[in-house]
């Protein structure tokens, strides 16, 4: 890679951008809230049921000009939602500010696996078994959403909200391939633990991105 296109990737004036959308927040606390969704390419976490595996290698997605980037999210919402792949992977500092500065406030949906950067209004944690969030993400997060494949994800919920703040709230959320057999165990281990919340992926459902 051009050398001063790999320095400004560091510096985060210019990120791997897989795709830019204006929808709907389809899960999670925000449910059926507009916003602008910049998701930018990379992930090493490697989750086996992952609906965006194309966002994995950063490589395939251009490098882009985080202003441009910005200029885009200003034309449709006053809330982004950065998301991957994995955004942590990346310098989130340069384009966080550049968004508050415009009044956009600045969301991000994240495994935690990477160091915590930039300045956010929501942190929502989505933590994975096989490559656990760094310990600050979890004192900071504003939601945890943990995805329930099979039985144990529920024992590895309750690990991971020991360890978050006590004002994050919590939503258990369906695998989509699996969410027939889970819904049902989900929604009896919500109401037999209340503390928890139900996220569904609305979007599907409605068939928006």
């Amino acid at each position: 890679m051009d050398k001063k296109i790999q320095l400004l990737l560091d510096k985060g004036e210019m990120l791997p951008l897989m795709e830019e959308f204006y929808t709907i927040q389809g899960e999670g606390y925000h449910t059926g809230t507009a916003a602008y969704f910049i998701r930018v390419g990379g992930c090493d976490v490697g989750c086996h049921w992952c609906d965006v595996k194309e966002s994995w290698n950063a490589e395939l997605h251009p490098a882009t000009i985080t202003d441009t980037i910005v200029e885009n999210a200003s034309k449709y919402s006053d809330t982004v939602v950065i998301t991957g792949g994995e955004p942590l992977m990346w310098n989130m500092d340069y384009i966080t500010n550049k968004l508050q500065l415009k009044n956009i406030k600045t969301h991000i949906e994240t495994s935690g696996a990477y160091s915590l950067s930039g300045k956010w209004d929501w942190i929502c944690l989505s933590p994975k078994k096989n490559k656990l969030p760094h310990p600050e993400v979890y004192q900071k997060a504003n939601e945890l959403k943990v995805i329930v494949y099979n039985k144990n994800d529920f024992q590895f919920a309750e690990e991971q909200a020991s360890k978050v703040s006590s004002n994050c709230v919590l939503f258990l959320q369906p695998e989509w391939s699996n969410q027939e057999k889970m819904t049902p165990l989900i929604v009896d281990y919500v109401m037999q633990h209340p503390q928890w919340k139900i996220s569904l992926q609305t979007h599907k459902y409605l068939n928006i991105p």
